[in-house]
């Protein structure tokens, strides 16, 4: 279902849309925590969550693949 709507052109411009807002606020969020000087289970700890899942984050960064969603960073507070 996923790739038949992906077809439609609106539907992919707004899922890359949606891709490149989320990349640029990680990229955010690793770049405060190196400035910051705080390793990745300090901000762990912070969010409430576990250091895996912040270096889920910062991976997907480098590999360019699909990285937790947003709703799942909000989800830690």
């Amino acid at each position: 279902m996923v790739s038949k709507m992906l077809k439609n052109p609106a539907v992919k411009a707004e899922v890359e849309k949606l891709n490149r807002e989320e990349f640029a606020i990680l990229d955010e969020i690793l770049t405060a925590r190196k400035e910051a000087g705080l390793s990745q289970a300090q901000i762990a700890k912070r969010m409430g969550t576990q250091t895996p899942a912040i270096a889920r984050l910062e991976s997907s960064l480098a590999t360019g693949k699909h990285s937790p969603s947003l709703s799942t960073l909000e989800s830690t507070r």
